[in-house]
């Protein structure tokens, strides 16, 4: 792994980390992760492979992103005050988090590490037929993590903004108002 690499897996947890505390939901809330996670698609995925079982690992690969994007935004707590909408991460979303980030860096390390050739032999077994689809297939998993994260606290916030707004107590209508309508 480059030091790029770190600083964009540590900036990633850093970035749900700091939701331990409430935190608003807003344009940086957005665009902060999707930039992070950006960099690294426009850095690594150059063409997705898909000759052989390629396209069935990177496949598998976006699953378990989304599945651990989606288990983390709904053990966040989300809450409406004052028209605005804000998230918590409770410590569930922060190891699921920590977890799929964690898997990755995990991984890479171990097939820098001695590993190259048990994954070599199960690509081959597989018919996974570039070490690409691996490169892509965590890229790819990165990406739905944060994307399946973000829009599914996207579409929380906008719930408890909805039911903020019609819990909000009606206005009295003066009697005067009213007959002048």
């Amino acid at each position: 792994m480059t030091f790029t690499d770190w600083l964009i897996n540590i900036a990633l947890v850093a970035l749900v980390l700091r939701q331990i505390r409430w935190n608003a939901v807003d344009r940086r809330f957005v665009i902060l992760p999707l930039a992070l996670v950006g960099w690294a698609v426009s850095s690594y995925l150059k063409h997705i492979p898909a000759a052989g079982n390629d396209l069935v690992l990177i496949g598998a690969f976006i699953a378990v992103g989304v599945t651990f994007g989606a288990l983390s935004a709904m053990a966040t707590s989300v809450k409406a005050e004052n028209g605005r909408a804000y998230v918590r991460a409770r410590g569930l979303a922060v190891a699921l988090w920590i977890a799929g980030v964690g898997s990755r860096i995990a991984f890479v390390l171990y097939t820098e590490h001695g590993g190259e050739s048990t994954i070599s032999s199960f690509s081959s077994a597989h018919h996974i037929t570039t070490g690409d689809a691996w490169i892509d297939g965590l890229v790819l998993m990165a990406l739905a993590e944060v994307v399946t994260r973000i829009g599914v606290l996207v579409l929380r916030s906008r719930q408890a903004l909805a039911t903020e707004k019609a819990a909000a107590p009606v206005a009295p209508v003066r009697v005067m108002e009213q007959l002048s309508a």
